[in-house]
């Protein structure tokens, strides 16, 4: 989910969107990761209440990958979150975004 962060533009309140947004969760698939948890996906919007589907803000982002990075740390997987690390900067740069945040 980590290489996603940086490889797709990440929506929040939806599964994808009309621009090219994705949800984390499908960020993480396409980049080879495979994560099903409903959980998760309602704990995302639970986090920012969207009124509607929108591109993450930066803030946002940034919670998310310290508590995606947290959670790999603290459970010993230190190798798992360097790799994720390395991988992310191998990874390329997600789309500019639009002023608009669509």
């Amino acid at each position: 989910m980590l290489v996603g962060l940086d490889a797709q533009n990440i929506v929040i309140g939806a599964y994808t969107t009309r621009s090219g947004g994705v949800c984390p969760m499908l960020a993480a698939h396409r980049c080879g990761g495979r994560t099903d948890f409903r959980e998760f996906a309602e704990a995302w919007d639970a986090i920012a209440r969207p009124r509607r589907p929108r591109t993450a803000h930066g803030h946002e982002l940034d919670l998310l990958r310290a508590l995606l990075e947290e959670s790999l740390s603290g459970s010993g997987e230190d190798r798992d979150l360097q790799a994720a690390r390395e991988a992310a900067d191998r990874a390329p740069s997600r789309p500019a975004r639009s002023p608009l945040g669509s």
